[in-house]
């Protein structure tokens, strides 16, 4: 009994749930014809506003056609009457002298009807009647003007809904990825009816772009593209991959999503390492920035007191032997190493060591920022050591306290720039060529040029008193950039004195 009870009360349980999935589905059906009514009414309304604009097209091109018949017509009308006018003329003048002849023949003086005879003569040598040519100058025909709309007829017994377009295919050896810039270049099939076009794109760490692919971002949309290609700008590669697709459209609907083509973004990425930075700055928590903590840096001052001259000084530095290449990698974090900067190093690090290929980065620093450094350096370098003062570390160094200079350092060797300091400095390594460059970031002027002699792996590397650092990354190497560095590249003779190049 009891479990008949429970049976029972399971499918109670059951249609009543099941009740309420079909009550849901009544609910939906019910919308669904809502919609209906009012979208077919819709499409009504647009069906007769089209005809109503055809109706206007085809009642201006009848009243223009028209008017040229008028003309045409008028004209001919106008050519028959001057014709007519002048054969009147003609007739009246020979009217006129036809009676003075027959009143000559009466004359019964010799010498009289000879001077009339005389007149008479003259009179009809200039007679319009024998100036006038007897030819029209237009003719009845009219047979120029005659309509056939047999095709038109033929073609408005083809009106029909709009098509929804054709599915685009993006043309991949058209496409180019350059100075953070993607453009994007498609084909659409002839014929297809194309008001305007949607493009998507979303970066990617993975090339796949099947249902598996595991993607992290969504799509960014563009819209209203008139043309079949379009230049994405000012972006940020901080991805490996960037994953676009295109669909066109016409008044009426969307077509289909062309086929997902993926375009590799080379740029370096990395951020600061908040284990690595001295106590008294601090790392933003997405690691693109490092702020000035001036209470950060309580306890340490007793750790530099009594040391005497600074460990990691130059005479002190040890280069370790050269590693062998590898991709750029994350290095041990400094906690770990035990290698966090103090002292009168302000100093943080990034969180990538390079040791092949072309980088390119950009550092801007707040304004009340009183000094800050940034260039590369080794990973050995010393928790004591400032940047530019061994070496193991090459840079470039902004004095905004009291005066505003710039020099480049190296070795503990400084040279002073004269150039004005730029709001915003990108950063290029070339580490095969052995070459690091300064440049305005928004002009590209180069600032200073390294020729160095790197024997290990580097990391990007900061230094900021009073202030904070933004960098920012997953930037290509400028193109026009590139062509710069090689020109100044080549007024570098080996020659050149250790104080210009600061090798």
């Amino acid at each position: 009994m009891e479990a008949q009870k429970e049976a029972l009360s399971r499918i109670v349980t059951t249609l009543a749930a099941k009740s309420e999935e079909i009550q849901s589905f009544v609910e939906i059906l019910e919308e669904i014809a809502e919609k209906v009514e009012e979208n077919g009414a819709q499409a009504k309304s647009d069906l007769q506003e089209e005809f109503d604009q055809l109706y206007a097209v085809m009642n201006e091109m009848r009243d223009a056609m028209t008017a040229r018949i008028e003309e045409e017509q008028q004209s001919k009308m106008m050519a028959v009457e001057t014709d007519m006018q002048a054969c009147q003329m003609a007739l009246d003048n020979s009217t006129q002298l036809m009676d003075m002849a027959a009143d000559a023949l009466q004359e019964t003086e010799p010498d009289a009807f000879s001077q009339a005879a005389k007149r008479i003569k003259d009179r009809v040598t200039m007679s319009p009647a024998f100036r006038l040519t007897l030819k029209p100058k237009v003719t009845d025909n009219m047979s120029h003007l005659v309509a056939d709309f047999t095709e038109e007829k033929e073609a408005l017994k083809k009106l029909d809904f709009l098509p929804a377009p054709a599915t685009p295919e993006i043309d991949v050896e058209s496409c180019r990825v350059e100075d953070n810039t993607v453009t994007v270049v498609w084909r659409v099939p002839e014929g297809s009816r194309v008001d305007h076009y949607l493009l998507e794109y979303r970066q990617t760490d993975t090339a796949a772009t099947g249902g598996r692919a595991k993607v992290e971002n969504g799509w960014q949309l563009l819209e209203d593209i008139e043309e079949p290609f379009y230049t994405i700008l000012g972006l940020a590669f901080n991805q490996k991959y960037i994953q676009l697709r295109t669909r066109a459209c016409n008044k009426a609907v969307a077509g289909d999503y062309s086929e997902v083509v993926t375009l590799e973004t080379k740029a370096l990425n990395f951020k600061l390492d908040q284990t690595s930075c001295h106590a008294n700055l601090k790392v933003t928590e997405d690691g693109s920035a490092v702020e000035w903590d001036a209470m950060g840096g309580k306890g340490q001052l007793q750790e530099t007191k009594g040391r005497g001259s600074r460990p990691g000084s130059p005479a002190k530095t040890v280069r370790p032997a050269s590693p062998a290449k590898s991709p750029a990698k994350r290095p041990a974090s400094a906690s770990k190493r035990g290698d966090r900067f103090t002292g009168e190093s302000y100093t943080v690090l990034a969180d990538v060591t390079l040791d092949e290929g072309q980088h390119y980065w950009e550092v801007t620093a707040q304004p009340e920022c009183k000094s800050y450094t940034l260039g590369v350096a080794y990973r050995n370098l010393g928790k004591f050591d400032q940047l530019g003062k061994t070496n193991t570390s090459w840079c470039l160094h902004v004095n905004n306290w009291l005066q505003n200079t710039m020099s480049a350092k190296h070795n503990n060797k400084s040279k002073q720039l004269d150039v004005s300091i730029p709001e915003r400095i990108g950063v290029y390594l070339d580490y095969d060529n052995l070459v690091l460059s300064f440049h305005d970031a928004e002009t590209k002027q180069l600032l200073h040029q390294f020729k160095a002699k790197f024997q290990q792996p580097i990391l990007p590397a900061f230094m900021t008193w009073c202030g904070g650092l933004t960098v920012q990354t997953g930037l290509q190497v400028p193109s026009n950039l590139e062509m710069k560095t090689v020109q100044e590249s080549k007024k570098v003779s080996p020659a050149s004195s250790e104080l210009s190049v600061l090798e």
